[in-house]
């Protein structure tokens, strides 16, 4: 393939450059031109979901607001590794960050996509602070904000540089965007690269920033369920689209390609293969599109690894992240990196560090020296 697709401390200073939205805008343009009647609150939903996500405007380094949302009383008080989430409702507005609807520790409304927020966010943070000792997505406690029924219909759900924000679907393409776990988890994970290796928003780099949060999209879903590499599903946003969709997920990250074949939307178009990388300017130069190869080769070693893919797989590429990457790494530097990561806590005989060399071999990419 090539061409577009059918569809465009001494922390580091966070400053991603686009809103990392789950559902790419070539697929929200694509149902925007759709012209059957059965489907023209989908195409409405789709062309005013493609307004409404607007760039947000990042602080200036050194300013009061540049290292992130302002720190709650209680931020500084609460024991290492327990979360503080406050849940928001725009009210099919885009007022941010609407009117507060639970906070930590307060009982469950009769609003499922609260609820589910809610939850979600708590169990990100539980995979961050279990599995990789992480406080929050900064490492320090951040409190977690997110914001449910934004917009009228509003299909997509992103993560701003400081908060999450969940649009309730059109109801015949995608459902609520709180209703699949592992988007809640992918959101957030966007905070921690903008945390860590802050890695810039476009081309390779920006495909390696989409492909961490399906990562560990991934992960947070697995370690809620308690599911192992072999048993997972691998596909991110998976319970997303309708009854009507030919589809599973967005994303397949085991079988990248695969994750929907609808006579609607399409086939899913990302690639597997780095001999099949898509050359384009849509999608910050196919972000959402590339990140199928270095996904595929996450979830092939994480298989072949066996057991619990936050273990071992996680791991190396949690140590990747935060061990001094550069912000403009290709795939070839990244996946030198996880090899380095894997030799370091593992040792360079070990399986785990010869698994990693063969994941990239397996997808075309050659580590650079």
């Amino acid at each position: 393939m090539n061409g577009s697709p059918n569809p465009s401390s001494s922390m580091p200073t966070p400053a991603p450059r686009h809103v990392c939205g789950i559902v790419p805008p070539w697929l929200l343009e694509r149902i925007a031109e759709l012209d059957a009647p059965q489907l023209a609150r989908a195409a409405s939903a789709a062309r005013y979901s493609l307004l409404a996500t607007r760039p947000y405007r990042f602080p200036e380094p050194g300013s009061e607001r540049a290292t992130g949302p302002v720190r709650s009383a209680t931020a500084g008080t609460r024991p290492v590794g327990t979360p503080e989430r406050s849940i928001h409702d725009a009210r099919r507005t885009e007022t941010l960050p609407g009117t507060l609807v639970r906070s930590e520790g307060e009982p469950a409304t009769t609003d499922a996509a609260v609820s589910a927020a809610y939850d979600g966010l708590g169990d990100t943070h539980a995979l961050f602070a279990e599995a990789f000792a992480r406080d929050s997505i900064d490492g320090r406690g951040l409190p977690l904000l997110a914001t449910v029924h934004y917009g009228d219909d509003y299909d997509n759900a992103f993560w701003n540089g400081e908060q999450m924000v969940f649009g309730d679907g059109d109801g015949e393409v995608f459902r609520s965007f709180t209703s699949s776990l592992s988007v809640i988890g992918h959101e957030l994970a966007h905070g921690v690269t903008q945390y860590t290796a802050n890695l810039v928003y476009e081309g390779q780099p920006g495909a390696l920033n989409e492909h961490v949060s399906d990562v560990f999209g991934a992960l947070v879903e697995q370690h809620a369920r308690g599911e192992d590499a072999a048993s997972a599903s691998w596909l991110i946003g998976e319970g997303l689209f309708t009854d009507e969709v030919e589809g599973n997920a967005l994303r397949s990250m085991l079988a990248p390609g695969t994750a929907y074949d609808d006579d609607v939307l399409g086939k899913d178009p990302q690639p597997a293969h780095f001999d099949d990388y898509l050359e384009t300017t849509d999608d910050n130069g196919g972000v959402h599109l590339n990140s199928g190869i270095p996904n595929r080769a996450f979830a092939t070693l994480a298989v072949a690894l066996g057991g619990n893919a936050w273990e071992r797989a996680g791991l190396i590429w949690y140590d990747t992240l935060v061990g001094g990457l550069s912000e403009r790494a290709d795939f070839a530097t990244f996946a030198a990196a996880t090899i380095a990561a894997a030799a370091a806590r593992f040792g360079v005989d070990s399986e785990e560090h010869t698994a990693v060399g063969q994941a990239w071999a397996l997808v075309g990419i050659e580590p650079s020296v």
